[in-house]
């Protein structure tokens, strides 16, 4: 790596830093601060892709009224020549409005990853999450597992025929005669001949 690369990966961490020390102060000016004049936020799990300086502050603002002890822990940092990934532990409660779904009160703490990239300036350009919605949805009291309890009794309710379809499939391949198997019936004839 040379020297210029070096001088561009450390001015990139540091850029990378100061944003999440600004979303921990939960500081809306000083975290679009971080972003360079063409700002970007993709919210992957959500399909919500962010575009413009107002776009992505709308973003932070509707995150940080929704979760207002909104803490991110970094685990870890990988960095690439073009890019900066983060693995992250999100924590907070739930107390204010959020993607149609009212304040529930409820702690969230789950991973995430973001992917940074920047301008020419080494300012960032976008931050890219994933993580697992599922595991939020449940945290949020939303979702539940299909397989446990309380997670039978909604899926039931809320996929019908897909439900029946699925026990019919079952069952159907439980008690048919698989293909190039003689049935008892046709075992009978065979001996009689």
């Amino acid at each position: 790596m040379t020297l210029l690369e070096t001088e561009r990966a450390r001015a990139r961490m540091m850029a990378v830093d100061e944003h999440i020390r600004c979303e921990n102060r939960h500081d809306l000016d000083a975290v679009m601060a971080t972003f360079g004049i063409d700002a970007r936020y993709d919210d992957e799990p959500w399909e919500d892709h962010r575009a413009g300086r107002d776009a992505v502050r709308l973003y932070y603002s509707e995150l940080l009224h929704a979760v207002p002890d909104l803490e991110i822990e970094v685990k870890q940092r990988h960095a690439g020549s073009d890019s900066f990934v983060l693995e992250v532990a999100i924590r907070g409660t739930h107390l204010g409005p959020w993607r149609g779904l009212p304040a529930t009160g409820r702690r969230l703490a789950f991973p995430l990853c973001a992917i940074y990239t920047f301008d020419g300036e080494n300012r960032l350009a976008g931050e890219r999450i994933y993580y697992d919605r599922g595991a939020v949805l449940g945290q949020l009291g939303l979702f539940h597992e299909p397989s446990r309890g309380l997670g039978r009794v909604a899926t039931a309710f809320s996929h019908p025929v897909t439900i029946v379809r699925a026990y019919c499939s079952t069952w159907l391949r439980h008690t048919a005669v698989p293909r190039g198997v003689a049935s008892e019936e046709e075992t009978k004839e065979r001996l009689r001949r």
